[in-house]
């Protein structure tokens, strides 16, 4: 940001060409992981942390840089419950994060010695509590099912839209289900997560025109009634061994279809996690593991 000019500042400052580049300070990090779902989480004052797309991309890096799925930034602002952000690998800001919110409440908890914390996201506050050693549970609020809150390019019924993988009459998947948990979640249901195309539908419909703002796309698995397994495409980051908020889209949108029980045991890549979806509130709430990986700096 430059100021007016004066005669003053012409004569006081240096040519331009003359300065050295701004550098950014180097930054303590803890990588953390919520069943599998990794992530860089760093505090500092609101204020005091811009980071570009391609700083993003190069710490997230995994042969060059620090290597995650998400990085998680706690703001400490003063303003009651800390602020926390969320950035997607492929330095997108994401505006949710199931896991990165719970490591992030195990910090909070670690750093207060309190068993329950608060913290605030761009659109919601989550309320988290420790029901075990580094298992954390946390609650997301009320999922979004209105098209237009996912959103979606067009109206339709969120328990089936009108989308499909493959021939006309012989789709390979079809009528996913939609859940907006501050981030859009589409679910396909699949008779074998272990095979089901992940990669190589995850990435097309993830960009697809009725997306507006991309998708995670999830490949579900029913089980049994309390029992699902789960693979994700997730939004800005790939093929992910977990994905929180995913996760909880899978729960309900098995529900609204009658496929299983408000609660369950979700299966993922990288671990397992439990989602419940309270019918005396409406709100979501996601519990798992946390685990603590190490500490470093992030290069300016």
């Amino acid at each position: 940001m430059t100021s007016e000019a004066s005669p003053l500042n012409a004569r006081s400052e240096p040519p331009a060409r003359s300065r050295a580049p701004a550098r950014r300070q180097p930054r303590p990090f803890v990588k953390m992981n919520g069943a599998g779902n990794d992530f860089v989480v760093l505090e500092a004052p609101l204020q005091d942390f811009d980071p570009s797309p391609d700083e993003i991309r190069a710490w997230a890096d995994r042969k060059t840089g620090v290597g995650f799925d998400q990085l998680v930034f706690m703001a400490a602002d003063g303003a009651g419950a800390p602020l926390v952000r969320f950035w997607n690998s492929d330095g997108a800001e994401a505006g949710a994060c199931g896991n990165g919110s719970r490591c992030a409440a195990l910090l909070l908890m670690e750093a207060t010695g309190r068993d329950a914390v608060r913290l605030r996201t761009r659109d919601r506050t989550i309320d988290a509590r420790r029901l075990g050693d580094r298992y954390v549970e946390i609650d997301l609020g009320a999922p979004s099912l209105e098209w237009s809150r996912i959103p979606l390019a067009e109206a339709m019924d969120t328990r089936r839209i009108e989308l499909q993988v493959g021939p006309i009459d012989a789709p390979l998947l079809h009528t996913p289900g939609c859940v907006g948990m501050g981030n859009p979640h589409v679910v396909f249901f699949v008779p074998d997560a272990e095979t089901a195309p992940v990669e190589g539908v995850g990435p097309l419909i993830e960009h697809h025109p009725l997306f507006p703002e991309g998708v995670n796309v999830g490949f579900c698995q029913v089980l049994a009634p309390d029992r699902l397994r789960l693979r994700v495409w997730e939004r800005g980051a790939g093929l992910t061994k977990a994905c929180g908020t995913g996760a909880c889209a899978a729960l309900v949108a098995a529900v609204r279809r009658g496929l299983c029980a408000r609660e369950a045991r979700i299966s993922l890549d990288g671990g397992e996690v439990v989602v419940s979806w309270r019918e005396s509130d409406d709100h979501v709430r996601l519990a798992g593991p946390v685990e603590i990986e190490f500490s470093g700096v992030l290069p300016p």
